[in-house]
């Protein structure tokens, strides 16, 4: 028999307002930019400070949130476009309206690996220990950016009755599902998700400082993504806008490859014991950064 949550209290019942914040004019601030912004802004933060914990200079982040945003937001977008390009040739003009949303954490994510590794090889720093300083930022900017899901009625999950469920207007709702007012929140269970990675990845980062034990290099950027591959694998099975290669779920191929690579790093790093492979020496990638 099927539950029935409809007498249960409204509270967790998510209707966005709409995705335009404030306009003034010709001027508009929409949410998704000003999450992606705030996101941003935090994330530099935060990875200062873990540098300064770990006596590295906090500048060097501050050069590299540079890099990471742009070569980040160009390839989520072309990833996300790459694999809807049926709508977006029929719309060539909103490929770049990127402020509508439309943009994929892994295409991100390869953009800002690809940005870090120049980095650090042009100054000659460890590109694992600017990851491991960076992963935490970068979980905690995924956990506030999916919110800009919400308020774009994006990204939603499959239609629910559960007290926790999310109004999508009509205009909104896929054409097979255009009687459904109430859908999973996807959104919502991702930034929970990503907020206990969090909390693992600082757990783990402060333990490592008082010696219990120490972490090898590179251990805070596996572990970031194995746990966020693993969350997303199971919570991109509601979605209803996967970003699809035929019959498979493009981001659950990619965190079943994430987790095995990220299995794969830490098994070289504490069986085999030896250092990851880097673009700088391990004489120069080892220490600390001045």
């Amino acid at each position: 028999m099927a539950l029935d949550f409809t007498a249960l209290p409204l509270a967790f019942q998510f209707t966005s307002p709409g995705p335009i914040l404030v306009k003034i004019g010709p001027i508009i601030i929409r949410w998704y930019g000003l999450l992606i912004a705030s996101a941003v802004l935090l994330g530099v933060s935060v990875s200062q400070y873990l540098a300064k914990r770990r006596n590295i200079n906090p500048e060097l982040l501050s050069d590299l949130s540079i890099w990471l945003v742009i070569g980040a937001i160009p390839t989520a977008r072309l990833y996300y476009v790459l694999f809807q390009w049926s709508e977006y040739a029929q719309q060539p003009q909103d490929i770049i309206a990127i402020w509508k949303g439309g943009i994929a954490i892994h295409g991100a994510i390869l953009g800002g690996v690809v940005a870090a590794l120049i980095f650090a090889k042009l100054k000659q720093i460890s590109f694992w220990q600017l990851a491991d300083l960076v992963a935490p930022s970068l979980i905690l900017g995924q956990a506030i950016g999916r919110w800009g899901n919400f308020f774009n009625s994006e990204a939603f999950g499959s239609p629910t009755n559960l007290p926790w469920k999310l109004y999508i207007p009509l205009e909104r709702r896929p054409a097979n599902l255009v009687n459904f007012e109430y859908f999973h929140p996807t959104f919502l269970y991702e930034s929970l998700w990503d907020l206990m990675v969090f909390a693992l990845l600082l757990t783990l980062f402060f333990r490592s400082l008082s010696g219990k034990p120490r972490l090898k290099t590179g251990t805070l950027f596996l572990v970031y993504w194995v746990a966020y591959s693993l969350g997303r694998l199971w919570i991109e099975g509601f979605r209803t806008d996967s970003l699809m290669l035929g019959p498979l779920r493009i981001a659950q191929v990619v965190s079943l490859i994430g987790i095995s690579l990220g299995l794969a790093g830490l098994a070289w790093l504490y069986l085999r014991r030896r250092p990851l492979p880097d673009v700088v020496s391990p004489s120069k990638g080892d220490g600390a950064m001045g």
